[in-house]
């Protein structure tokens, strides 16, 4: 014997007499869900070991075993050989651990001038500006389809509703574009958390700094950073990127479960706008005759869970006093969940919009008989020089007496309505079609086809083909 016991835990064991309780041990473990982080982890300490060397901290040839071992590592990764083990905790050690068996003493030598503190900062901010830049590019491949379909469908008129009451008829591809306005403005913030996403927390070390001579500027720039953490607890410590991240999620899901209980209504038979694909749809284990718009139902009941790992991490950060604590392991799981979460619905949405089929005469028939042009009714009578209020009080009268008598304000004679109100003359009705009443709305980003047309072209141009 040596004298030496073993260590109960082969990176940090040295202090301990006693090995952690098999329960301490999957509790502290988190490789089950951080092993996702591997190839990060594997660039950022290719990028450590290289300024370590460049800065005379360690040899060459240490520096290029640990690389070439660390490619190993990812090519065993890869190839689904690699055994992630629970007793080694997470994804940094079980990587060092693996790259210590394959090169020696040298895999040691990695962790100079760094904490797992900094380093899991460092997979997080990388892992995110990744995942970041896939969802604004799926999200926008949506909008590209939203306007596809808007602009195959630019004839089609549809009952606009306020409180789901019918307002005022609309065009169906205004509607689809206010989708992708919002969807738009989701790209946005998450192009704008990216800006926070991109610094380098490395060199922050556990919570000080390190009294190596390392560089981060270097490792900044070789892993593509904007920017440095000019403070080295706030960069340990910092999960705004992850919070900021979780809420432009929750806000997108937000839209895309206003957008699925849509599709959820005009699927239905009381509405009967839409069919759904049968790819996107399922059946009832009991009535055979359903077909249930469960894709746009899942999205809808996903949106609590992104808010809900959002109010969980923000839970987590609220008291916890400056540096790093363990507590900031529940990061991971929450904003992984949400990611795996919205790249699945983005998976599918498209295809389920673009398959979608528009029931055009039950569409035509809804707008029949409804009295979504009273405002212009209303209007017309304001042109002739009533004020609104006196005008909005005709019209209601009319419209009363119409439901009353189950009738259409199209119904109307000519000498009836001058009952009502001497103002109205003979041109009035052809202003009460679906068709004019939508292409009055001429102001800027109203729902009249010229308009729409301007917002089809603007939408091309800022989301590209």
């Amino acid at each position: 014997m040596s004298g030496e016991r073993e260590s109960s835990n082969v990176m940090w064991g040295g202090r301990f007499q006693k090995p952690p309780h098999v329960a301490v041990q999957a509790l502290n473990a988190s490789i089950h869900f951080d092993k996702r982080l591997a190839f990060v982890d594997i660039a950022g300490s290719i990028a450590h070991a290289r300024m370590l060397f460049r800065q005379g901290i360690i040899a060459q040839d240490d520096a290029e075993r640990i690389i070439a071992g660390l490619q190993s590592v990812r090519t065993e990764i890869e190839r689904g050989e690699m055994v992630f083990r629970e007793d080694l905790e997470d994804v940094h050690m079980n990587i060092e651990h693996r790259l210590t068996e394959l090169i020696g003493e040298a895999g040691g030598r990695l962790h100079t001038g760094r904490s797992r503190n900094d380093q899991v900062a460092l997979d997080m901010h990388l892992y995110l500006r990744e995942q970041v830049d896939a969802i604004h590019e799926e999200i926008r491949v949506f909008e590209r389809v939203l306007i596809d379909v808007a602009e195959a469908n630019l004839d089609v008129i549809i009952p606009g509703y306020t409180h789901l009451q019918r307002a005022q008829p609309v065009l169906f591809a205004h509607h689809l574009l206010a989708y992708v306005w919002m969807f738009e403005r989701d790209c946005e913030r998450l192009r704008d958390a990216r800006k926070r996403i991109d610094a380098l927390p490395l060199g922050a070390g556990a919570l000080a700094g390190t009294t190596f001579p390392i560089d981060r500027a270097a490792v900044a720039e070789e892993l593509g950073f904007d920017r440095i953490y000019e403070n080295s607890m706030d960069a340990v410590s910092d999960r705004d990127y992850i919070l900021e991240t979780l809420s432009t999620l929750s806000l997108f899901m937000v839209h895309l479960s206003r957008l699925s209980e849509e599709l959820i209504l005009w699927n239905s038979t009381e509405f009967g706008f839409i069919e759904l694909d049968d790819a996107f749809t399922t059946g009832s284990s009991i009535m055979p005759q359903k077909k249930n718009p469960d894709v746009a139902e899942l999205a809808r009941g996903k949106a609590g869970r992104v808010f809900g790992h959002l109010t969980g991490l923000l839970t987590v950060c609220k008291g916890l006093p400056l540096a790093y604590n363990k507590d900031l392991q529940e990061d991971k799981e929450g904003v992984f969940d949400a990611i795996d979460t919205v790249h699945l619905l983005l998976a599918v949405f498209p295809a389920m919009i673009s398959t979608m089929g528009i029931k055009r005469e039950r569409i035509k028939r809804a707008l029949d008989g409804d009295f979504s042009a009273a405002t212009d009714m209303a209007d017309y009578l304001v042109r002739k020089g009533l004020p609104f209020r006196q005008a909005h009080e005709v019209v209601g009268r009319i419209v009363s007496v119409s439901i009353r008598e189950g009738r259409a304000l199209t119904d109307w004679s000519i000498d009836a309505l001058r009952g009502e109100s001497a103002l109205f003359d003979d041109d009035v009705l052809a202003k009460l079609t679906p068709e004019a009443v939508v292409n009055a709305r001429m102001s800027h980003g109203g729902t009249a086809r010229e308009r729409v047309l301007e917002q089809l072209a603007t939408a091309r141009a800022r989301i590209g083909h």
